[in-house]
């Protein structure tokens, strides 16, 4: 394949932080489409607008779109640059990205935003030439998340972290352990904590098992979990009470392999659901946030915490005492998650069952962290994430032996 047509020049979007931010507040995004449009005719460089366009499709939900403007991104450019806060950075950042949705990589932009770090991105795309001059960087990370179709592109990460010799965070080939039917085992006897198993099941199998009304699939009882593989932020995600309903839910679905697993009811006593967001760096555990709704499938917006003083009131209580509240509750199951998945920066969705274990729904290196939520509305967010962002930072600095 032939080389990168701009050898190790990187080219500058607005970015994903600075885009989402407006469309988390509302903003019209027809105006700056319509500049990029227009950048497209004149700029000299094309491959910023692309990518930005690629960013603003899928904030409107428009996968599809995204991904044929990303492509056409990515034909012309993979080295991408985030705007600096410093002049003068105080370590240079080079990730090592898939091609592919929002979701797909660490969405370090928003850690990283308004430090003196500086990022560029480089894409690595299965079966092209890396660049052979690349920008010159202090410190690696791979913020490939865990998929299937990942997996091309993390082995050849690995090829690059070896030949290259250069200091990296996160290990390529441990992100693999985060796949949703290993991760299980991989914590199988971990103390305090519960992961319950996750089995790859075929489409034809959960035909037959509709058609035949049995009892259980893969033998996971009724109800169950089952979402398409690679499947993530819920799409695809039901809860399946009988075999009859199986045949419902595969009906508009094209998916070939599904994740099946036990649904574990874990309604806290006074009839609501809480899920928590913990992000490990260097195996430390930080508060994310906390999500408190009336039904199952939690995700913080469909939660009502903007709508809810009292769900806010106990946010701001979990994350102020997290230390010495649930960290300390669940020592022994966060150690041991961060122990085996031995990887530098990922994340979590838990929970908290009746029994005192640790419920764990699924980790990642993709899951967002963000301080997007408005001050005036949620003014304990800014404190603890400010603290979040300066251990990632401090995390870095020390890595490329800064500190």
């Amino acid at each position: 394949m032939d080389a990168d047509p701009a050898e190790g020049v990187a080219a500058l979007p607005l970015g994903m932080a600075r885009l989402s931010k407006l469309a988390f507040d509302g903003a019209d995004l027809q105006p700056v489409w319509r500049g990029l449009l227009d950048a497209l005719v004149t700029a000299e460089d094309d491959a910023g607008p692309l990518m930005d366009l690629a960013t603003i499709e899928q904030l409107y939900g428009n996968l599809a779109g995204g991904l044929k403007w990303q492509a056409a991104a990515l034909e012309r450019r993979v080295l991408y640059r985030s705007r600096c806060a410093a002049a003068a950075p105080s370590l240079r950042l080079l990730a090592l990205a898939a091609p592919g949705d929002i979701g797909v990589n660490t969405p370090l932009e928003f850690l990283l935003e308004g430090s003196d770090i500086a990022l560029d991105t480089f894409y690595v795309v299965p079966g092209r030439a890396t660049p052979a001059a690349l920008p010159a960087f202090d410190l690696a990370i791979v913020t490939v998340g865990e998929a299937l179709a990942n997996r091309a592109v993390l082995d050849e990460i690995g090829r690059l972290a070896t030949a290259w010799g250069a200091p990296m965070l996160n290990d390529a080939q441990r992100i693999g352990l985060l796949a949703r039917d290993r991760l299980p085992t991989l914590l199988a006897d971990a103390g305090g904590l519960y992961a319950p198993p996750s089995l790859q099941v075929a489409r034809a199998t959960l035909a037959r098992v509709a058609a035949r009304a049995a009892d259980t699939v893969a033998g996971c009882g009724f109800p169950l979990i089952v979402r398409p593989v690679d499947s993530h932020a819920g799409r695809g995600l039901a809860r399946i009470v009988a075999p009859s309903e199986l045949q419902t839910y595969l009906e508009p679905r094209p998916e070939a392999q599904f994740f099946v697993a036990p649904f574990v009811d874990y309604q806290s006593r006074d009839g609501l659901y809480r899920k928590y967001r913990i992000a490990f760096i260097g195996g430390r555990p930080f508060a994310c946030h906390m999500a408190i709704a009336d039904h199952w499938m939690i995700y913080y917006l469909n939660a009502g915490m903007r709508e809810s003083a009292a769900k806010r009131a106990e946010e701001a209580e979990f994350m102020c005492d997290f230390d010495d509240g649930f960290a300390r509750r669940h020592a022994a199951a966060l150690a041991a998650i961060a122990d085996r998945v031995g990887l530098d920066y990922f994340a979590i969705d838990c929970a908290e069952l009746a029994d005192g274990r640790l419920l764990l729904f699924e980790a990642d290196v993709a899951m967002i962290v963000h301080a997007m939520d408005p001050p005036d509305i949620f003014p304990y967010k800014g404190p603890q994430m400010r603290k979040l962002f300066d251990a990632f930072r401090a995390l870095l600095l020390e890595r490329a032996g800064r500190a």
